[in-house]
């Protein structure tokens, strides 16, 4: 089942049994709905524990806490032995717990591999030449594909979540990094489309393409699209070819992305912050961010960050910051009003620069004034989510729609105990986050 499908298609894990109309013994099991939708979470919150710790493993971290974990979380979907909902419930946060330790793992992993990354400002135009996109999430393709382009006349650009890449050392260093091409996952149709040259889809968040850039798509590592060229062992030598093969981009100037906002990058102007806050120039901070989603609804995120006020700073990462980060917010005391953490993984950073803070103000983060707006779509961001509640962390805004997967009594519990609140109309809500205490 996929992200979203409705609560009649869900396996019944008392039933055991996916039938046509929903579960047969839905009014006999009685808590069946709330307990599919437990077991359904779980499973969208390990997928997302394994893509990151996937990542990590192919750059040489592994933790067998997490794959003992998955080994456990995935016995207690496949047996229908435990109907008990506190328990379920544990498990889907102890999933939160886990990613924390994926994200954490692969941060490190990053960091060892190519350096802390620093502020940069990414170009968003095109050099004359040949050139080739990269999209998704993996940094060791973007590596092996730069080291194999190295001094052949080629440029690469990003895509997507690729675009923090710009800000590791070990990855800026090479000079045919030219920048980031498009947005978010779901505007690949149209932007690969426009795009002459050749694309590589590193990751899951590839969409089957157009006829008109299907033989320009590749894939690699566990990302395929049927009729496309799939690459293996990361020779990327297809790519390149094809890039050469095809007419040459256009020089075409742009704007600039600013990228590269890690938790080691902002905690060290900590004291900066510190005193902003202190001194009232800092009102409020504002995490918008998460796994954009396709539609109108998506934006609700550019009206709230347009609503809120010149004393807040706002915080983002993953593909959810292309609804706004071509917004010039300025600065506040040479602190940027747009900060972008990176990929939807340096959640991991946000959580460390929520956590420092809270230990400046001897408080708790809940305490702090930081207000979470999180726009979910797939497995990794519901991977995330659950890692927030994990922690404690109360009265987050999610949208643009809530999972259907959410049952009403599970959602009763996520209103409850986590405050989690759908989101509304921008304005309101920016002016509700301000009212609220701290």
């Amino acid at each position: 089942m996929v992200a979203g499908a409705s609560e009649k298609q869900m396996f019944c894990y008392q039933c055991s049994q996916t039938p046509p109309g929903g579960c047969v013994r839905a009014g006999v099991c009685g808590k069946s709905a709330d307990l599919n939708s437990l077991m359904d979470t779980l499973l969208f919150g390990l997928k997302g524990v394994a893509a990151y710790a996937h990542h990590a493993r192919a750059l040489g971290k592994i933790d067998p806490e997490i794959d003992g974990f998955m080994h456990e979380a995935l016995f207690a979907t496949l047996t229908n032995v435990n109907f008990d909902l506190g328990s379920v419930l544990g498990l889907v946060l102890k999933c939160g717990q886990m990613n924390l330790r994926a994200m954490k793992l692969l941060d490190e992993a990053h960091v060892e591999r190519y350096g802390n990354p620093v502020p940069t400002g990414v170009p968003t135009g095109t050099l004359a030449g040949p050139g080739i996109v990269v999209t998704g999430h993996d940094l060791l393709d973007l590596e092996a594909i730069l080291k194999q382009t190295e001094g052949r006349g080629v440029n690469i650009y990003t895509h997507g979540e690729m675009l923090p890449a710009h800000a590791y050392p070990g990855l800026k260093k090479y000079k045919h990094l030219a920048g980031n091409y498009g947005g978010a996952w779901w505007t690949q149709k149209a932007e690969f489309d426009a795009w002459p040259g050749a694309i590589l889809a590193t990751t899951n968040c590839v969409l089957i393409p157009k006829e008109s850039y299907k033989d320009r798509l590749f894939t690699c590592g566990v990302a395929h699209v049927e009729g496309c060229c799939h690459v293996a062992d990361r020779n990327f030598e297809p790519v390149i070819r094809k890039a050469l093969s095809l007419p040459p981009l256009a020089e075409k100037p742009g704007g600039k992305l600013l990228t590269g906002f890690h938790h080691t990058a902002v905690l060290g102007v900590a004291d900066k912050i510190v005193a902003a806050v202190k001194a009232g120039r800092i009102r409020r901070f504002f995490l918008v961010g998460g796994c954009d989603t396709p539609g109108a609804k998506g934006n609700y995120y550019r009206e709230f960050v347009k609503a809120v006020p010149k004393d807040c700073v706002v915080l983002t990462l993953a593909c959810g910051k292309y609804r706004f980060n071509d917004l010039d917010l300025g600065s506040i005391d040479g602190i940027p009003r747009l900060i972008d953490i990176g990929q939807c993984n340096n959640a991991y950073s946000a959580v460390q620069v929520a956590a420092a803070l809270a230990d400046v103000f001897k408080c708790t983060v809940n305490d702090l004034p930081l207000t979470l707006v999180l726009t979910w779509f797939e497995q990794k961001a519901v991977a995330i989510l659950l890692t927030l509640l994990a922690l404690g962390v109360r009265n987050i805004r999610i949208g643009p729609v809530l999972p259907q997967f959410v049952s009403p009594g599970v959602l009763k519990v996520l209103v409850e105990k986590f405050g989690l609140t759908p989101i509304s109309d921008p304005v309101k809500d920016v002016q509700a986050a301000l009212a609220a205490k701290a």
